[in-house]
């Protein structure tokens, strides 16, 4: 890892670190963290962290306390009903992810088996605060959806709505939630940076291995700088 000479510290290509998310919902504490996610770093600069997730990557992600995913529960208790976190592996194809310096989401690109580019997806968060090991943020709840013909759609507006009903996300933040939001949208609709750079031509080194999920994955860090 080396300096950028502003003190911010730059990733070497090749690099692994941690992309994590701080949970907002009650459950058992581990460090504040519910999602966990080992890349290796593709690309990092003062423009852009290019971040590449493996198929099969162990990752932490949260889950029911009763053992049951997420997405089983009702939509009305899905984020007061009491939870914890496992380890599990990602499945299907690999993650592409970009995030610009600042900018409340980060754009992710999927593909289909065979390379064939599926869509751009981006998640709204918080800007990403940097330590020596990874990344963290805080997802927003809501997310947009970009397909290749560079169509666009909201996705996840219930579980944003159900976010502020429980209180895990006040009316002044989820305001500057959709700000962002319409904010991402005008990147898109002019087909501006990341977008317009190329990326789903990109493919990850053959050479590069899995990272592994390390035992201390939810270490609280001693530095961070955004």
């Amino acid at each position: 890892m080396a300096g950028t000479g502003g003190g911010t510290p730059h990733w070497a290509p090749g690099d692994q670190i941690l992309w994590r998310y701080r949970d907002h919902a009650p459950g058992p504490k581990t460090g504040g963290f519910h999602i966990c996610r080992p890349v290796t770093v593709v690309q990092d600069t003062d423009d852009v962290l290019a971040v590449w997730m493996a198929p099969g990557t162990e990752c932490v992600r949260p889950m029911l306390a009763d053992g049951r995913p997420l997405h089983k529960e009702p939509l009305a208790t899905r984020y007061t009903a009491p939870r914890t976190t496992e380890r599990s592996h990602w499945f299907g194809t690999g993650v592409l992810k970009l995030a610009r310096p600042g900018e409340p989401w980060s754009v992710w690109l999927f593909w289909e088996r065979g390379w064939r580019f599926k869509n751009w997806y981006v998640n709204l968060e918080e800007p990403r605060a940097r330590w020596s090991g990874g990344i963290d943020s805080m997802d927003h709840f809501l997310d947009i959806s970009v397909h290749p013909d560079r169509s666009w759609r909201w996705l996840d507006e219930d579980e944003f709505a159900q976010a502020q009903r429980v209180g895990l996300m006040d009316g002044e933040r989820a305001g500057r939630v959709r700000e962002a939001g319409h904010a991402a949208v005008e990147v898109i609709e002019a087909w501006g940076r990341p977008f317009s750079d190329g990326w789903e031509a990109w493919r990850p080194d053959p050479l590069w291995p899995v990272p592994a999920l390390p035992a201390d994955w939810d270490r609280t860090p001693a530095h961070m700088t955004s």
